[in-house]
């Protein structure tokens, strides 16, 4: 089946809203703390609420819409992050923030989840090329996110942000209730039988891993660079322009890993791109063991990194899920979760060593590497056959 224009503009809306919603208030934090009346750890609480609550809603949809249908499921999440982003844009009070996040951010992993199981779901032939295309647009919204947060605070007050991503939620509840109502079909299996097929799929596993670590560094990275480049003195402006090379690095990637896997095939594509993560995972590491004066040491190979990444999500994504075909967005939610949580886990280490973060962001993505490596052994059944415990029996009736 052939996807629209439209189609593919609407899918790519809603894998791009939990980024937005993420992103798009940073600007504003330092006028929400005066009116708030609060400090800013408070305030920032308020981003780490949200994540929680992503990493919490994303199976919650995932097996809600594998039992009740994509579109009524899809429909009721966002109709929850739209009541709660109004709420957010009315709201006075440090603890009415908290928990309208909390809510807010419950609501939006149901797009987060439920649009890469419909592509599955619909369009299994041309899934791979559908996420190539889809996957690169939405690393722009970490770039694009706040600048459009500065200039809706700037122009209307901090209030507005919330109020347009409520006027983007009831879009998206429009379009969603427009789109084909696919009944559910009957399930033969139980969530817990779904769960734990997923989990001893090595497969699955081994893609999801994949997919969650080469994340993973990305995430020790965006929580390392402000600190490294404030010790080498750069200002607050350097600090977020840094970010743009990355950004369009990522964007190459997805563009030249369709191009790829369309004349050689994913298998071939992905050992390459494994390839260029560790070979430039290897470069931040050297240099951020030494004594930098600039910060394009540990920029440059990152940027192959982000090269790397662009056209490996597509790819490991699209395995893992075509995978689990009996449950796609059960798997879509187990798989976003895993990754949410892995990245989590390398953002927390960076952070918790923030004064020596430069050296502490090399040896992250050192293990985001090692992780890498381990999902693609897992995966690929040949590598893993060399890996497994032998038969005694076996090899006592070959001697």
């Amino acid at each position: 089946m052939r996807i629209s224009k439209l189609q593919l503009f609407y899918l790519a809306a809603l894998s791009m809203l939990g980024f937005i919603a993420t992103d798009m208030y940073l600007p504003a934090f330092k006028a929400m703390e005066m009116d708030f009346a609060t400090g800013p750890e408070q305030i920032a609480l308020s981003l780490t609420v949200f994540l929680v609550g992503m990493a919490f809603g994303q199976l919650l949809w995932g097996l809600a819409s594998d039992k009740f249908g994509h579109r009524n499921t899809l429909a009721a999440g966002l109709v929850l992050f739209t009541v709660a982003s109004f709420g957010l844009a009315f709201s006075d009070q440090v603890w009415q923030l908290l928990v309208l996040r909390f809510i807010q951010a419950i609501g939006v992993c149901a797009p987060a989840v439920i649009w890469q199981a419909m592509v599955i779901k619909r369009y299994s032939g041309s899934s791979q090329q559908i996420f190539a295309t889809i996957m690169p647009l939405v690393a722009l919204s970490p770039a694009l996110a706040p600048q459009l947060g500065v200039v809706l605070a700037d122009s209307f007050g901090w209030h507005s942000i919330f109020i347009a991503l409520t006027i983007v939620g009831l879009l998206l509840v429009a379009a969603t209730m427009v789109q084909a109502n696919e009944k559910s079909e009957a399930k033969q299996t139980s969530i817990s039988s779904d769960i734990k097929a997923l989990i001893s799929s090595k497969t699955y596993l081994g893609n999801v891993l994949m997919f969650a670590t080469a994340s993973a560094a990305f995430f020790a990275y965006l929580t390392g660079m402000p600190e490294i480049m404030a010790k080498l003195g750069y200002e607050a402006k350097d600090i977020g322009l840094s970010f743009i090379p990355q950004t369009i690095a990522f964007m190459v990637g997805g563009y030249l890993g369709k191009v790829g896997v369309a004349k050689f095939g994913d298998e071939k594509v992905l050992r390459q791109l494994i390839g260029l993560f560790s070979v430039a995972s290897l470069l931040v590491f050297v240099a951020s063991q030494w004594q930098l004066s600039s910060i394009w040491p540990i920029l440059a190979p990152f940027c192959l990194i982000a090269v790397a990444n662009g056209a490996l999500y597509p790819i490991v994504v699209n395995r893992a899920l075509a995978s689990a075909k009996q449950s796609p967005a059960t798997a879509a939610g187990l798989q976003n979760s895993l990754q949410i949580s892995v990245s989590s886990l390398s953002s927390a280490l960076v952070a918790a060593m923030a004064s020596q973060a430069q050296s502490v962001t090399g040896v992250a993505i050192i293990l985001c590497m090692v992780g890498l490596w381990m999902g693609y052994v897992l995966s690929n059944r040949e590598l893993s056959q060399h890996f497994t415990t032998p038969d005694n029996a076996r090899v006592i009736s070959d001697e």
